[in-house]
């Protein structure tokens, strides 16, 4: 899902898989940000657009939450790569 929404971001290091690549500390902290301005707001909006049953600001929670998922999956890959492969990666 991580190599997903870095192409949709048009944000994978020379066409790379993030498997082969490291994530830099920069890319993890800005998906923690999308994360935090984007994925739980736009959830905050998916539930008020259904109690208040105006559709667009579900649509509109509903874009919103989903790129802060794919932020928040591109920060958790990144502190997955981290923590698993400590040393492995000469300090990039």
């Amino acid at each position: 899902m991580a190599d997903r929404f870095m192409a949709l971001m048009w944000s994978r290091p020379g066409g790379l898989s993030l498997r082969t690549t490291w994530v830099t500390p920069a890319t993890i902290w800005l998906g923690l940000a999308v994360f935090a301005a984007l994925g739980l707001p736009g959830l905050g909006a998916v539930l008020y657009g259904i109690t208040s049953q105006q559709v667009l600001v579900v649509l509109g929670g509903l874009v919103a939450a989903a790129l802060g998922a794919g932020g928040g999956t591109v920060a958790l890959y990144g502190i997955r790569q981290r923590r698993l492969f400590r040393g492995t990666f000469s300090d990039r």
